[in-house]
């Protein structure tokens, strides 16, 4: 079992970064992969990045390659994903979740999840 809890959204203008984390709460975060995705009002939630168990495999939606990075430090129990030259179509509610093993990239594989934080991005 495992909580999850993401901060670090915010309002920012295009270009811009941000760095979003998930702190996690159990017994064996090292066990999960994690996952970043994101919902814009009236879309469907959407892969952003995944990592594997201790951090040597991840994934990115295209959308996002090459600008965002995930990482996590199992020491601290938390997941991060840094955003950057962000654009105001990266604005939307960014929720981390989690799952054994595999980091997947299809929403409903994943069996935790937390709250979101808003991203809001200006032009």
């Amino acid at each position: 079992q495992v909580q999850l809890v993401e901060s670090g959204g915010g309002l920012v203008q295009a270009g811009d970064s941000l760095r979003l984390s998930c702190a996690a709460s159990g017994r064996t975060f090292s066990s999960y992969a994690m996952g970043w995705f994101r919902q814009a009002p009236g879309k469907e939630r959407e892969f952003v990045a995944a990592i594997s168990p201790t951090g040597s495999f991840t994934s990115y939606a295209d959308s996002v390659k090459g600008r965002c990075t995930i990482s996590r430090d199992n020491a601290k129990n938390t997941a991060y994903l840094q955003m950057n030259s962000l654009k105001p179509e990266d604005t939307a509610v960014y929720y981390c979740a989690a799952r054994r093993t595999l980091p997947v990239q299809a929403p409903a594989a994943y069996d935790y999840w937390g709250q979101g934080t808003q991203v809001t991005v200006s032009s």
